[in-house]
């Protein structure tokens, strides 16, 4: 999968979990929960549908890891079918 359709799932996702936000204007190294104002229990949801639609399967002990656009963005297309 191509990381132009991982970032349009990213920011579909995150645009159910901070409606009120636009993601698009996210810079690639900025924090996203910071930006976004998403607290960890909006963040858990989030990963949960990044595996629920890309099929990954992200384990906590990475979630700290996964801050910026950029950092997931590599992160999923290292991991996606």
């Amino acid at each position: 999968m191509k990381e132009e359709m991982i970032l349009q799932t990213i920011f579909k996702l995150l645009g159910r979990i901070a409606p009120e936000a636009d993601p698009t204007g996210l810079s690639p190294d900025e924090n996203i929960r910071r930006a976004l104002d998403i607290d960890s229990f909006d963040a858990l949801n989030f990963f949960i549908q990044l595996h629920e639609e890309l099929g990954v399967t992200i384990p906590e002990s990475d979630y700290g890891q996964l801050n910026t656009l950029a950092e997931l963005t590599r992160y999923l297309a290292s991991r996606v079918a």
